[in-house]
């Protein structure tokens, strides 16, 4: 949504307020970035990155952040870009989420792993061969893949009847298939019905997406199973809330 509005607008002047979302010289921040050209505008992992005629600005939305095109200023405004034609908005209520500039790709932009809708089957599945770990918290791990959060690891690791305690290195070829399959298709759909607005989400228009509507187990625990009626049960791995059907998901 935010690319074909920002590629090619000037930013005419920014501000920030924020020290954690803007750490360091915020007024440096600004004054590198005023009277620059957005050449282009994508996603790299959960990162947003704006490309600059100078520099890249990198945009982490964190739990609570939101990119507004021409929003309403609020008490959770932490940046604000006026650009030559409209006006862009960072709000962001928990301040957990950072935006930097850097001469070059980031740091923590480029330490991230491949893409889940650009690797190959092949080269996924020998990457899971190499790690011992438990097959959730390792998607869930940017370095290994770049993107998949809590809800679409959850969603994928019961399409492909895998539970999420299993140990990557042991998943037999067919299950890392099956894996790597429900993985595309869980973030396609996920991507055309817009993300999931479980709390705060709403995208560059202020709207909210639509795929919790179509979540099959993440937030859906003691509900029954949409494939076999068994409850839905809920486990803490690797800090994070993971929901799982116990039948389908049984190894």
């Amino acid at each position: 949504m935010l690319a074909p509005h920002l590629a090619g607008r000037r930013i005419v002047s920014a501000t920030f307020n924020s020290r954690f979302v803007t750490p360091g010289d915020r007024r440096k921040l600004a004054s590198r970035i005023q009277g620059r050209t957005i050449g282009a505008v994508r996603r790299r992992g959960k990162f947003i990155v704006i490309s600059l005629d100078a520099g890249t600005l990198a945009v982490h939305l964190g739990m609570t952040g939101k990119l507004l095109l021409d929003g309403a200023r609020s008490e959770y405004t932490h940046a604000v870009f006026t650009l030559d034609e409209g006006i862009l908005l960072y709000d962001d209520i928990r301040q957990f989420g950072r935006i930097e500039w850097s001469e070059q790709m980031p740091r923590r932009v480029a330490r991230l792993g491949p893409e889940p809708l650009e690797i190959g089957l092949e080269d996924f599945c020998a990457r899971l061969r190499r790690h011992k770990a438990r097959v959730k918290p390792l998607l869930l791990n940017q370095t290994f893949l770049a993107g998949l959060g809590n809800i679409y690891v959850d969603e994928t690791l019961f399409s492909a009847g895998v539970h999420p305690l299993a140990i990557a290195s042991r998943l037999k070829a067919e299950r890392a298939a099956r894996i790597y399959q429900a993985m595309r298709d869980v973030l396609k759909l996920a991507i055309e019905h817009r993300g999931s607005s479980v709390s705060d989400y709403v995208d560059a228009r202020g709207e909210r997406g639509g795929f919790q509507l179509l979540h099959r187990v993440y937030g859906r625990e003691g509900e029954p199973c949409v494939a076999c009626g068994a409850p839905v049960k809920r486990i803490v791995v690797a800090q994070r809330g993971t929901h799982y059907c116990p039948k389908c998901q049984s190894r």
